[in-house]
């Protein structure tokens, strides 16, 4: 009994600092999305950033085509700093040199039928740290803070996680949805392609079968 109140007033610390961590916590400043790229379109988004601050951009192409799309990332100068052609997923990551508003487009512009789904996760600045001070400290982390930074860390990977398999849900499913209505009208037409060899066949048994009388005509003189 006397060792259990000291661990469950640890744990209640524990749960404690950590609320307060994550609630002091700040956010990076970005954008995640998924949305709808129509063939022959092209779609673009702007975000202003400082100078000297860094920013990351992930895309992934989910359905649609080959998987691919164009993008792009221009600076405020109009300069492109990034560019590919037809990728399913790619990853750049740029650190500022001047300060405005920055572009990244997703063209489809290359296909003429092809409907894409694309998902981009954009994210500026450097994640700051769980605990304050936690780059300049020269004393080790104590056993609740470690455990705070543990769980953190725990957490972010549990995340990521969550984003890949749901990406890949969404992939498989939309392959899947594809491959059955394709399969459903490759069936449809056997269908009804063995119901016309069947009636020509049908037809053709009953013509060896039909009694082919001679017609006498009377011949006048």
């Amino acid at each position: 009994m006397g060792n259990e109140v000291p661990r469950a007033s640890s744990f209640q610390m524990l749960m404690l600092l950590l609320l307060l961590l994550l609630l002091r916590a700040e956010r990076l400043r970005g954008a995640e999305l998924t949305f709808e790229l129509p063939d022959n379109a092209k779609q673009c988004f702007h975000e202003e950033v400082e100078q000297g601050v860094k920013f990351s951009l992930d895309y992934q192409v989910i359905t649609g085509g080959h998987y691919d799309v164009d993008c792009y990332v221009e600076d405020p100068m109009g300069n492109i700093i990034y560019r590919e052609t037809k990728k399913q997923y790619d990853s750049f990551t740029y650190k500022t040199e001047v300060k405005g508003v920055y572009r990244f487009c997703f063209s489809n512009e290359f296909s003429t039928f092809s409907h894409k789904t694309v998902y981009f996760d954009f994210q500026v600045g450097d994640e700051p740290p769980i605990l304050p001070d936690m780059g300049n400290r020269v004393t080790a982390l104590t056993q609740m803070e470690s455990a705070c930074v543990t769980i953190h860390e725990a957490l972010k990977t549990v995340i990521d996680s969550q984003t890949h398999y749901r990406l890949r849900e969404a992939q498989d499913r939309a392959r899947a949805e594809d491959l059955n209505s394709r399969v459903s009208y490759w069936s449809v037409g056997e269908t009804i392609a063995l119901f016309v060899v069947s009636f020509s066949q049908v037809l053709l048994l009953k013509s060896f079968f039909t009694e082919k009388r001679p017609i006498n005509r009377a011949v006048h003189s």
